[in-house]
């Protein structure tokens, strides 16, 4: 995240649940791959979970991006 995206989550998230919510399931995803990929051997199933994280983490950042749009619109 730029810096610019992450003053606008501080400024808005407290306002926008949604928002909030957004960045909060981005940072638990992090955490969670964080630790998986830290392993020195996945078994299927993890490589797995990390496939699945993965999408969950951008289809969610997706989200969180359009947001800020707005707030960045409502900005300038």
């Amino acid at each position: 995240m730029e810096a610019k995206d992450l003053e606008l989550i501080e400024k808005y998230g407290a306002k926008d649940t949604q928002l909030k919510a957004l960045w909060d399931q981005h940072a638990v995803y992090e955490k969670m791959l964080d630790k998986l990929e830290s392993k020195t051997y996945l078994s299927p199933t993890e490589t797995q979970e990390i496939k699945e994280l993965k999408k969950k983490k951008l289809a969610g950042k997706t989200k969180l991006q359009g947001l800020l749009d707005e707030y960045r619109k409502s900005e300038a």
